[in-house]
């Protein structure tokens, strides 16, 4: 998604995000995400809001839950309170330039983990 649109309906930003409106709903609530309120009372989100949460767009891929973090070993100590294990091949390592210290992404789809950087 590019942020050529100022605004998005609140069903808009959800299905941007891979979250339901009604998870929108309650980050609103809670501050996690800024929203403004139209003549209707209306929740809109600003483009520039929905791109923060997303964090580095990627569009190639489908899965919802994405962890940022610092490559320690094998293992990602990722920024969320959690802490995510991955078995890859050494050609995956070779090909993504993985080494201790490095940023890299753990992607979680159903039952496989995949590493971006």
């Amino acid at each position: 998604m590019t942020t050529e649109r100022a605004l998005y309906s609140a069903s808009e930003a959800a299905r941007a995000l891979g979250i339901s409106l009604d998870t929108l709903r309650r980050w609103d609530r809670s501050g996690r995400i800024r929203t403004e309120r139209d003549a209707a009372n209306r929740r809109l989100v600003r483009a520039s809001e929905v791109e923060r949460l997303r964090g580095k767009a990627d569009d190639e891929l489908s899965a919802r839950n994405r962890f940022r973090g610092v490559v320690r070993s094998v293992e990602v100590d990722v920024t969320e309170p959690a802490r995510v294990v991955a078995i890859i091949t050494r050609e995956a390592v070779e090909e993504l330039d993985l080494k201790a210290g490095v940023g890299a992404a753990a992607i979680v789809k159903s039952t496989s983990v995949m590493v971006e950087r």
